[in-house]
């Protein structure tokens, strides 16, 4: 079993990627329609990691939570972690696998919605309305995907091997 993650998109990548989302994330939330709790999660998945490279605990690069955690109403963590882990191990957005992909999903599987998998990045969050964690995601998502080329065009230009 490989425990290798990913060189352009590791923790501090992940951590980055939500900072870059928060101030998108974060006035939405007070939106009645959007956040009714006023908690979030975010789980931002390792994409090098695969369920046949290592158990889920260990491919999670963050979890971030959003509000105080001791007034939470619903585990919002566990609500996250479970549709990160439905993305994670189908490779596809859990609202894909619960319209359109039923078939494939597993007993003990999460039946919420609210993560993605973008070039393989899966990103979970749970708090909002399913349409919102979705959203918030994919901003979470996108921006680790951007840093990671970022990253990697640094490296290329390092080593002299980018052409611009």
């Amino acid at each position: 079993m490989s425990t290798t993650g990913s060189y352009f998109a590791d923790r501090a990548a992940a951590q980055r990627a939500v900072q870059m989302a928060l101030p998108m994330i974060e006035p939405a939330m007070r939106e009645p329609g959007v956040c009714g709790s006023g908690f979030l999660v975010i789980v931002v998945m390792d994409p090098a990691l695969h369920p046949g490279d290592c158990p889920f605990d260990d491919a999670v690069l963050l979890e971030h939570c959003i509000g105080d955690r001791t007034k939470w109403d619903a585990d919002y963590a566990a609500f996250a972690r479970g549709k990160a882990r439905l993305s994670w191990q189908h490779r596809t957005g859990s609202a894909e696998l619960q319209s359109a992909r039923a078939h494939a999903l597993r007993e003990g599987e999460s039946m919420l919605w609210g993560s993605v998998c973008l070039d393989g990045i899966v990103v979970g969050v749970s708090g909002a309305e399913a349409w919102w964690d979705e959203a918030f995601a994919t901003a979470v998502a996108a921006n680790l995907r951007a840093i990671a080329k970022e990253r990697h065009a640094a490296l290329l230009k390092d080593r002299q091997l980018w052409v611009d």
